[in-house]
């Protein structure tokens, strides 16, 4: 059970990843000069949606999951979010994705507010069956504020493109059209767009690439560790360590990239894979190397390991990954920490191109949809290095004063209703 306190100010989201989110936000926001409601008004999210998805299992059981749907901000457009199923999400670990992907919409200039939601459940106990049926009753139960100018969903956490059309079947049967814009991440068949499933870790790199041209370095002499392997893997450096659910694996001789996603994609992970060290995830992130990727999940460098990480640079590819006692660690360290909201913003950046060619009826070919990424990440990356240069900032402020900056300014503008 989550406690909550009656007084003032302490509502049902205040969790402590919530609390970083903020603690983020207030830090940000004595160097980004909003007026006091603004930022008032952007401390707490505008919606918050708890439901209850009943199932029925295999086995003949009925089963009632908890559901969450939070959207942090409707002031630029339709929030934008993943639906995560995990064992560990709550309101308020929503509250606080949501709130960060708010910023980094704006950052990257995208008519779009945050959002996130998930089911608390176990996935990998569950069939393909029951994952349908789940996913069928949750997306009916968000029908009252989920749209294509309300609120997207997006694959986030254990689920992926079969989730998202099942999501967008649901709603289109109950609107009784075929409504491809309602999602993003979905099939290709079905509107999806092409580059979607690659974005997220394309962006990693890209920013990397930027980092390391600012910084003097050249990318394919660095030696880089990737936690949370995937996409972000093919990263076209020396990369010595990568891990996934079932561990890390390291070989200080550099890994087969290619080799290592083929194996994993063929038997679902790297438990069974030979070659190299094995190791822990936490081992791995205190391996000595030039670029320490994180893109597995929130809170993986702490007050406990930060003192004991070896990297010159840090890429966030997940959500919330360093705590802010790591933070202050780090930059006392002299360590470098490219931020979440600007360094994972590629997989949303492509979302926000598929809703318009949903909309639009209209699609672009791949080399388009990477240039446009190109750009558009690029821009962002300019204005938050110039910023912290000029402000002296970190990265991860500068990319959250750029942020609620465009935000505040909308508010300012419109007010508040009524």
């Amino acid at each position: 059970m989550q406690e909550v306190s009656p007084e003032h100010g302490h509502l049902e989201w205040e969790t402590p990843l919530y609390r970083t989110a903020l603690a983020q936000y207030e830090q940000a926001l004595q160097h980004a000069d909003v007026e006091e409601f603004v930022a008032e008004r952007l401390r707490y999210p505008e919606r918050s949606l708890v439901v209850s998805v009943p199932v029925k299992l295999d086995s003949g059981k009925w089963t009632v999951f908890p559901g969450y749907r939070v959207q942090h901000s409707t002031v630029l457009g339709p929030t934008k979010g993943g639906v995560r199923y995990d064992a560990e999400v709550t309101l308020g670990e929503c509250a606080a994705l949501a709130m960060w992907m708010t910023w980094k919409c704006a950052l990257l200039r995208l008519p779009y507010g945050g959002a996130k939601g998930g089911v608390r459940c176990n996935p990998r106990e569950m069939s393909l069956d029951e994952l349908r049926k789940m996913t069928r009753r949750f997306t009916s139960e968000l029908l009252p504020i989920i749209g294509p100018q309300k609120d997207i969903p997006a694959p986030d956490m254990a689920t992926n493109e079969q989730t998202m059309a099942w999501m967008m079947d649901t709603y289109s049967m109950e609107i009784g059209h075929a409504v491809p814009e309602i999602v993003t991440g979905k099939p290709i068949s079905l509107g999806g767009s092409l580059f979607r499933h690659e974005a997220t870790g394309a962006g990693v790199v890209m920013v990397i690439e930027r980092a390391c041209e600012r910084l003097g370095w050249k990318l394919a002499e660095q030696r880089c560790v990737v936690q949370g392997f995937g996409n972000v893997g093919a990263m076209g450096a020396d990369v010595v360590a990568v891990s996934d659910l079932s561990g890390g694996v390291y070989d200080k001789g550099g890994l087969d990239v290619q080799a290592l996603l083929r194996f994993a994609e063929q038997h679902g992970s790297l438990a069974d894979w030979n070659e190299g060290d094995r190791l822990t995830n936490e081992e791995l992130l205190e391996l000595p190397c030039d670029v320490l990727v994180l893109a597995a999940r929130e809170d993986q460098i702490h007050a406990d390991n930060a003192a004991r990480l070896q990297a010159r640079l840090i890429a966030e590819g997940a959500n919330g990954p360093t705590s802010l006692e790591a933070d202050a660690i780090l930059a006392e360290r002299g360590i470098l920490v490219l931020p979440d909201v600007l360094t994972n913003a590629g997989g949303v950046t492509v979302s926000y191109f598929e809703w318009v060619q949903d909309l639009g009826r209209l699609f672009w070919d791949r080399r388009e949809i990477r240039a446009k990424l190109a750009d558009q990440l690029g821009d962002a990356f300019e204005r938050v290095w110039t910023m912290s240069e000029r402000k002296g900032l970190s990265l991860r402020s500068a990319a959250l004063v750029a942020g609620i900056r465009e935000v505040a300014g909308a508010l300012e503008s419109r007010g508040i209703y009524p």
